[in-house]
């Protein structure tokens, strides 16, 4: 045990952090760095510590120096069987396909193609690498605003976000390996299957519940045993693991009492029936987050047939001026701007609002919004940035408690927590800032008899005052005056909330360019409330939320409604219809599930973007394999259905490339071409990767002709 002295220098070093403002945490933390020496053990806990107190600051919490000290001691071992992926420093000229994103699909797609050893792929992601620090699953809020979060703020408009800042609503999306899975709540939330029946109805063949369910227990590792036993809605073994949360408070069995005493059953949110109470269900392991990075890449790290470049800001797609195929990508890296090709496919997974923003610098987009900004036109689809959806919450609604059992950021977060995270991997640390139970709920407008509802409750043993108005409040992007009249009384006091979420809302946004600037963010516009029908569901979810706190439940813990009027909505009686209408337009809550902005659908319908297949019209050779494509959001949180479409993706892609075709290509690039050239057409190094391929195939080479998979051949300049 050579290595414990320099875990203890490192530890008395940042010991004084724990109670010490900013600059004399950065100085005791330059000195634990110091101290653990220059042994692997000593580099690797002082590289995790410079590297997550850079992206998130040091000042912020003051226990994080030790806190990744412990996590880097007690899982040395584990640093080399899995490791991070390697950061490519050169990319080649030519890929077969091009990702752009290393989000929750990009990662997905990336793992899944390179298992096909002689296609050759290329990641680019924007960000780098995730860190100790956002492995914890109670500290995910700390990463917003971080160098990990791109920052998206939308334009103000008077429908919601009243009480943030400037009256604009705060998108975190994730700029790191992973994306938003490094940065979100981990809950794993599928959806409804009256979702996908409906996108097949929109004229989607193969997007039907029955149809993509194969592929949510395809990624799946289901860790609960009762769970998994129903082998028909879960899987396990899989890349993804999902468990139930190592850590709860006597509040969350007391939500799903709540529950019963509504009339409500308890339930599997992701089996047979949605409706009704039940505990979350986590991408985490061994009580750390499961990214998307982790789970799918990690394993593929080793391929020699998979490049993963950081740091990789993607400008545009390239694209044939007279074919208009896409044939490669422009990006930025190391402050040059480089092109690189693809002989196969691009495909765009760079989110909800990186992907229409990409499309429209490319020229394709509504014509007339790309000519105000001087971009030449090379696709008019419309419906690139429109049919913007996302789920809206109400933040605020807490009930003080009378006994030391919720979450508090400063009686949670200590040395004595972290070492217990560390060493066991249990205990506070484990939260995800406090969620532990999820509800489906019908509200009057809803169709009760329909197993489908239009409500969600998150509920958390904690609220935005359980951190004593630091971090949750900067995440959220609420204004400090209306933190301080509204929440000031009863910072760091034993709370538990209930956050009503609207699930299918009719209000739709959209994203403009703001430039043909690259570099400069987009017009988000998120038109939040601005149908009636989504004011009335989400008022009548308030009014539930509020009941649940009048429930014997929760009435033992001495639950009472914090129901301090909102600075804006004085004026009006409380509790009434018009109260509440102006109370949802003051604290409205994003939860971070932008989508819908590359719209799947047929070609007869003129706002769609891509095909079933997820192929962009008008642009063969290129995909959108991401949030963006979905017609309509589902019930729940996004990040399951995200990864799903990614498994689904890759098998389109697998299916395309991969199937002998005896017809010729279509404009979209259908069919593999095999049997269509002459024998000795090509070179016979191809002629050998064909031979292998098709024997992968049971396909014999009389069947093919030694034809070629069909490749495009690089631009000549």
């Amino acid at each position: 045990m050579v290595v414990v002295p320099a875990l203890g220098a490192a530890a008395l070093s940042v010991g004084g952090l724990l109670f010490k403002a900013s600059a004399a945490s950065k100085a005791a933390a330059a000195a634990g760095v110091a101290a653990v020496g220059a042994s692997k053990l000593g580099l690797a806990i002082a590289g995790a510590i410079k590297l997550a107190t850079a992206v998130i600051g040091v000042g912020k919490l003051t226990i994080l120096p030790f806190l990744i000290a412990a996590i880097a001691y007690y899982n040395y071992d584990l640093f080399d069987p899995e490791n991070r992926p390697f950061n490519i420093q050169q990319v080649d000229l030519a890929y077969d396909f091009i990702i752009i994103g290393g989000g929750s699909a990009g990662t997905v797609l990336a793992s899944r193609l390179s298992e096909i050893p002689h296609w050759k792929i290329l990641l680019l992601e924007a960000g780098g690498h995730e860190t100790e620090i956002s492995d914890v699953p109670l500290l995910s809020l700390y990463l917003h605003k971080s160098k990990m979060d791109w920052k998206y703020r939308t334009q103000p408009q008077p429908t919601a976000c009243q009480a943030m800042k400037d009256k604009r609503c705060c998108w975190t999306r994730g700029k790191v390996l992973g994306g938003s899975s490094v940065l979100n709540t981990m809950l794993y939330i599928r959806g409804n299957k009256r979702d996908f029946d409906q996108w097949a109805s929109f004229g989607n063949p193969g997007w039907s519940y029955e149809e993509i369910l194969p592929y949510f227990r395809k990624s799946e590792d289901q860790r609960n045993p009762y769970l998994a036993r129903n082998t028909r809605y879960h899987g396990t073994g899989g890349l993804w693991t999902v468990q139930d949360s190592p850590y709860n408070t006597p509040i969350g069995p007391a939500f799903l009492q709540a529950g019963e005493e509504m009339g409500y059953d308890i339930v599997d949110v992701n089996g047979e029936q949605q409706t009704g109470f039940g505990f979350y269900q986590f991408n985490m392991r061994r009580g750390s987050r499961s990214s998307t990075a982790k789970s799918f890449l990690r394993p593929a790290r080793l391929r020699p047939n998979l490049h993963v470049a950081l740091f990789s800001h993607v400008t545009k797609v390239l694209t044939d001026p007279h074919t208009k195929r896409a044939t490669g990508v422009q990006f930025i890296r190391d402050g040059r701007l480089q092109n690189v090709y693809a002989t196969r496919e691009v495909i765009l997974s760079a989110g909800a609002i990186g992907t229409p923003h990409l499309m429209m610098l490319s020229g394709i987009g509504h014509g007339e919004e790309l000519s105000k900004v001087g971009i030449p036109l090379v696709q008019h689809l419309p419906g690139v940035g429109q049919n913007l959806q996302d789920h809206i919450a109400v933040g605020g609604i807490a009930f003080l408690i009378d006994f030391p059992i919720s979450i508090v950021m400063k009686r949670m977060v200590n040395i004595n927590t972290a070492l217990r995270y560390a060493i066991t991997e249990d205990g506070p640390l484990t939260s995800s800032i406090g969620l532990e139970a999820v509800a489906f709920i019908n509200t009057k407008y809803a169709n009760s008899s329909d197993d489908w509802p239009d409500m969600n409750f998150m509920m958390t043993s904690a609220s935005v005052m359980s951190d004593g108005g630091s971090q949750v409040k900067t995440a959220h992007g609420l204004s400090d005056e209306f933190y301080q009249e509204v929440f000031g009384e009863v910072t760091n006091r034993d709370v538990f909330g209930v956050f009503p979420m609207m699930l299918r809302p009719k209000s739709r946004g959209q994203i403009k360019l703001a430039s043909k600037n690259p570099l400069r963010y987009p017009l988000l516009y998120h038109n939040y409330l601005t149908h009636p029908d989504d004011v009335n569901v989400l008022r009548e979810g308030v009014k539930a939320a509020v009941a649940v706190g009048e429930t014997q439940a929760m009435k033992r813990f001495g639950a009472r409604f914090w129901s301090k009027p909102l600075p804006n909505c004085k004026h009006l009686t409380l509790f009434t219809d018009d109260y509440w209408n102006c109370f949802i337009r003051q604290y409205t809550m994003t939860i971070y599930h932008m989508s819908g902005t590359a719209k799947m659908g047929p070609s007869s319908d003129p706002w769609a973007v891509v095909d079933p297949q997820l192929r962009v019209y008008g642009i063969p050779g290129l995909r959108v394999i991401d949030a963006s494509i979905m017609p309509a959001i589902t019930n729940g949180n996004i990040h399951a259905p995200v990864v799903m479409i990614g498994e689904k993706g890759a098998d389109l892609i697998k299916q395309l490339w991969l199937t002998p075709s005896t017809t010729p290509l279509g404009g979209q690039g259908q069919g593999l071409g095999l049997g269509q050239e002459p024998a000795g057409a090509y070179p016979p190094r191809q002629q050998w990767r064909i031979k292998r391929s098709a024997r992968s195939l049971n396909i014999t080479d009389t069947d093919v002709g030694i034809s070629p998979y069909q490749q495009w051949p690089l631009p000549r300049s």
